[in-house]
């Protein structure tokens, strides 16, 4: 690794994406919770849903805003504005 700094979306000299895969992170609202609270259903702006792991982050809700890469939550952030979603999921 070059020692550049990179933020949540793997934003760096190598450009956007994983330096592993290549994926970006997209930001997803969460629409549903499993009871064990190990995952979550997703939507992203495009209105493409998934299913979200969610043990590394803070508990979540519905209405939440999760950071997701690879179909995990690396960043959960419940206090900002809903994802805006296209078709209004």
């Amino acid at each position: 690794m070059n020692g550049a700094a990179r933020g949540p979306t793997g934003e760096g000299e190598r450009g956007p994406g994983c330096i592993t895969c290549g994926d970006v992170a997209v930001r997803m609202r969460v629409l549903a919770v499993d009871a064990t609270g190990e995952t979550a259903r997703c939507v992203d702006a495009g209105g493409r849903r998934e299913t979200v792991a969610t043990a590394l982050v803070a508990a979540v809700a519905p209405g939440d805003a999760l950071l997701v890469h690879a179909g995990v939550a690396l960043h959960h952030d419940p206090g900002t504005a809903p994802v805006p979603v296209r078709g209004g999921a």
